[in-house]
Formats: C-alpha cells, structure tokens, sequence
C-alpha cells in the first residue's frame, strides 16, 4: 500500500486545483454528504462548474450499501471512466464510504480526501481504510486502499459544534495513549472552554504523524497497527448497541468510553499506572459525560464484541498498555473479563 501524502493547505482552492492538475482526470466528481454540501462546498465555488456533484445522506446510519450504490450508480451515470477522480468532501462516514465507492468502481478510480471533521482528519481519512457498516457492524465491508492525498484544511473545524469537536478528539486521545506520556499530558491539559485553535492544528499534525507512523510500518494491520483499535472494541460495542437501541452516539464517544473499559482491562492485566487510569477516566468523564448500560445489555454487548475484526480462532482479541506508548496487541479476553469491565464501566459512571 502506497504511502499517501498529507497536506496542511492554507488556501484550499487553489491546493486542490494543483492536485487535480498533477492527477488529469478526464472527469472529476466530488461526494459530499447533505450538510457538508450546503457548509463546505461553497468553499470550492471555482471547482463546481467543472466537476459532477453527488450528495448522499446525512451521518453513519446511511454509511450502507443503499449510500454506497447510489455512488456507483451516479458514477456511472454520468459517465466515469478509469480515468476519473473523486473527491471526497466530509467527515469519515464521507472519506470512508467515498473511499470505498473509488476503490471498487471499474476496478478502482484514484481519490482525494478532505476530511472536514476532527475525526476525520486525525483518524478516518488517514490509513487507507475504506468501507461501510454491514448486518448492524462497524465498517464490516472494504478495503486497504491510499488516496491519492489528504488535504487537511484545519479553518473548516470552526463550523462544528462541541460534540463534532470531542468526538474526533478522542482519536487524539487514543494516539496520545499509544505513543507517549508528554502528548497524553498535552491532550488533558487542552482547554475547550477557550480553545487556541493554532495550538489545536500543531496537536493535530502531531496526532496524524502518530497514525502515518504506524500505518507505514504495518498498512494491513497483521501486527502493530492493531494499536489504533486500542479502545475500539467495546467501543464499536457500544456503537453498534446503540444504533440497535435506536439512540446513536457518535463514534468518538463510543471510543473514549471503550478506553475507560480497556484501560481498566490494561491496569487488571498489566499493571497499567493506576495514576494515569485515573486521570484519563476523569478527563473522559468530564469532556464526554455518561453512557447509561443495564446489566440486562451485557450478554448483547458480548455478541456484539465477539464479532470484532481483530478476533482470531474464535478468541477476543484486545490492544492492551502496560503504560502509555507500551504497547500489547492481541490480549485475550474471556467472557468473565468482559462482564468485569462493563460492571467497572457500569459502577464509574
């Protein structure tokens, strides 16, 4: 898997146009979902009398095969070729999906990110994971495919609300714990009462550099980067019960509080500082709030956790710390284990 350039644009427009040039699609295309078509495309006004615009709806619900095949169809439509280019303008649910569509049709078109939310930018344009929810599963369908280049735009983080913000924040978070204790400390001492939205951006380069690290060194996840997942499977877990229940939250939440969960698996299994547990469930507390769960959901939550990508021979499988930045990938985890960590969820929160 390629190696996908990063940049950091000031001046979007004229960034992406060099982009484009260098790429000289026969057609261009940009995907956008219904809100980042009405907030963000007017952003690249000098583009749109060039380029084919296809919406899809709105949020992860609609991250399917109905969303998916209505970017197929629109490709083909109006007249895609091998050599055309999309550009996907949007969250994760955009970049993951869009990524996907690109990756798939005629055998693959190349793609361009512009992630333009916080988790999208740190985390879900970033990797070369691509896909769609399936059966009532995270990101269940895809594949590992680079775009063409990310282009990181940070001024679009200012139309979000405070939730967008922390949900993406999370995924910083997650990178701070699995990489060293000075950028943990950095991510909990940030102030999002009065955000400095310059230091924010040095945050976030350091953040993707995390990520691009450990990508680049393991891109189809056999090893180290199953280290991304650290808090992702009770998180997805907890993502996906939640669809069920019909009351969705959104994804960065459902990591911080799979993170408060599986720190307290890393301190019961490994010793993890006690001190530093503490201070992260304690800063998660008072950023993301509570996640209300009912001892009744516990045997749902499990099946929903066994069908985890990471899970081998039918053993669950988690990314474990020892401490921050000490890394264990591949931790077993019995069925006794788990329902320990949801009655400590349970109990905290």
């Amino acid at each position: 898997m390629n190696k996908q350039p990063i940049l950091y644009s000031h001046s979007l427009e004229a960034d992406l146009r060099k982009e484009v040039e260098q790429c000289a699609p026969d057609k261009l295309f940009i995907l956008t979902d219904e809100v980042t078509n009405k907030l963000c495309l007017p952003l690249l006004d000098g583009f749109l009398k060039e380029v084919g615009i296809i919406t899809i709806p709105t949020g992860d619900i609609h991250k399917n095969l109905d969303s998916l095949q209505m970017v197929w169809n629109a490709l083909d439509e109006k007249g895609a070729s091998r050599k055309s280019l999309l550009i996907n303008l949007g969250g994760g649910m955009v970049t993951d999906l869009g990524g996907f569509a690109a990756s798939t049709f005629k055998r693959g078109i190349p793609f361009i990110n512009i992630p333009t939310t916080l988790l999208a930018m740190v985390d879900a344009s970033v990797g070369g994971k691509t896909g769609i929810n399936f059966n009532g599963l995270k990101n269940e369908i895809g594949v590992f495919n680079t775009a063409r280049c990310v282009i990181i735009h940070t001024p679009f983080l200012q139309t979000l609300d405070m939730q967008n913000l922390l949900s993406g924040y999370a995924e910083m978070l997650k990178h701070g714990l699995i990489s060293d204790t000075n950028h943990w400390a950095e991510l909990l001492n940030f102030d999002w009462n009065e955000p400095d939205w310059q230091y924010l951006q040095s945050l976030i380069e350091y953040s993707v550099h995390i990520k691009e690290r450990i990508v680049e060194e393991d891109p189809h996840e056999h090893g180290i980067r199953k280290a991304l997942n650290f808090g992702h499977t009770i998180g997805h877990a907890f993502e996906s019960l939640s669809m069920e229940t019909n009351q969705p939250i959104l994804h960065g939440y459902a990591v911080a509080w799979g993170m408060i969960c599986e720190l307290y698996f890393s301190f019961m299994k490994l010793n993890f500082p006690k001190d530093k547990l503490e201070q992260t469930i304690h800063f998660i507390k008072q950023h993301y709030g509570l996640y209300p769960i009912h001892c009744k959901q516990y045997d749902r939550i499990y099946e929903l956790i066994t069908h985890d990508k990471k899970n081998t021979s039918g053993k669950i499988n988690f990314t474990l710390l020892s401490n921050i930045g000490e890394i264990h990938i591949n931790q077993s985890a019995t069925k006794e284990e788990i329902i320990q960590l949801l009655d400590f969820f349970q109990d905290i929160m």
